[in-house]
């Protein structure tokens, strides 16, 4: 059986020769976006239930955005420089998936200028809207011709359908409407319960992940999470069944995370850790969002624990990312030939 490759390319690749040095940057640095953007939400929601500071969220709200900005860029000069490294990740049968997370990087990034450039912040959502349909439906016909490795059979086929329609309906609802929202809430939720039982099978029969791939399988937390967000943006009223149901679910996986915690991190820190804050953050804003809906207990006590654990596991996994950064190894640079 071939060995799975690391979603995120291995430091130290640097080759020797003339010309500029430049970073390969991986579509899974789009994460880091995810990871602070939710973090802006749930610090947003937070500010407005418990009354905590909103220039909180609004600073990370604007970090977000410059880093994608910069993400956006670097990726670009991927492409223009180093096109063969960039058609062998779209190629690959685990970081292929993690392209889409442009689209919905982008989106998020459009969700952040809403409140100070709401024209070009539209139309930014729309750009992202399209990439992320257009990138779903081709990588996701690719998947369904079969001939897949079993052992590449990882969290990241979530990224194409469900995480880009769960962020679709809930930027997308603020721009057209409830009625697209809840559509593309629909696509999103049979996406996640159909891939959910492979993957599933997959982890209980197959054989064990190996540890570059491990830290991928934090993006198990985000569909449940991710959902309940999206759920309550494109409904009103109190809570119901299916809501509390999907958050049920959201705690249930955040255990079973913690419990394996020390499995995965047999993997040393990089980027690709950033796979658990989506879920996190978005665990946290869904809780401030049902007790803002006025949710009995446990559901308020659980948003003050969410909120907290959040705001660690984004912490931590940014701090540990900028030491990386700051040491030149957060991701593979290459030598640009003369």
């Amino acid at each position: 059986m071939p060995q799975a490759s690391s979603p995120l390319p291995t430091p130290d690749e640097t080759q020797s020769g003339g010309g500029l040095v430049l970073p390969l940057i991986p579509a899974s640095a789009f994460g880091i976006v995810l990871g602070t953007a939710g973090l802006a939400n749930s610090w947003r929601a937070a500010s407005s239930y418990w009354g905590l500071p909103q220039e909180i969220g609004e600073v990370l709200a604007d970090a977000g955005f410059i880093i994608w900005i910069v993400l956006i860029g670097l990726y670009g000069l991927k492409w223009l420089v180093f096109r063969e490294e960039a058609l062998e990740e779209v190629s690959h049968p685990v970081q292929c998936c993690f392209v889409g997370l442009i689209g919905v990087s982008t989106m998020l990034a459009a969700g952040a200028m809403l409140s100070w450039w709401p024209e070009p912040g539209k139309a930014l959502f729309w750009v992202g809207f399209i990439y992320t349909i257009g990138f779903g439906v081709w990588r996701t016909g690719d998947l369904w011709k079969g001939g897949r490795d079993p052992s590449t059979t990882t969290a990241v086929l979530y990224l194409p359908t469900v995480a880009g329609s769960f962020v679709t309906a809930i930027v997308g609802t603020q721009i057209a409407g409830v009625t697209f929202g809840q559509m593309v809430f629909g696509a999103g939720l049979f996406s996640w319960l159909a891939i959910e039982s492979v993957l599933l099978h997959r982890l209980l029969t197959s054989t064990e992940l190996p540890e570059l791939l491990r830290p991928t399988i934090g993006i198990q937390l985000a569909p449940p999470a991710v959902g309940s967000v999206a759920y309550l943006s494109t409904t009103s009223g109190p809570s119901d069944i299916l809501v509390l149901t999907m958050f049920g679910y959201a705690v249930l996986q955040t255990l079973l995370m913690i419990r394996i915690l020390p499995w995965v991190m047999k993997q040393r820190f990089s980027a690709s850790y950033w796979a658990f804050t989506f879920g996190a953050t978005s665990l946290a804003t869904a809780g401030i969002k049902l007790g803002q809906r006025g949710a009995d207990e446990p559901i308020p006590g659980l948003a003050k624990v969410a909120f907290g654990f959040a705001n660690f596991t984004v912490g931590s996994i940014a701090i540990f990312s900028l030491l990386l950064l700051v040491r030149g190894q957060l991701f593979t640079a290459k030598r640009r030939a003369r």
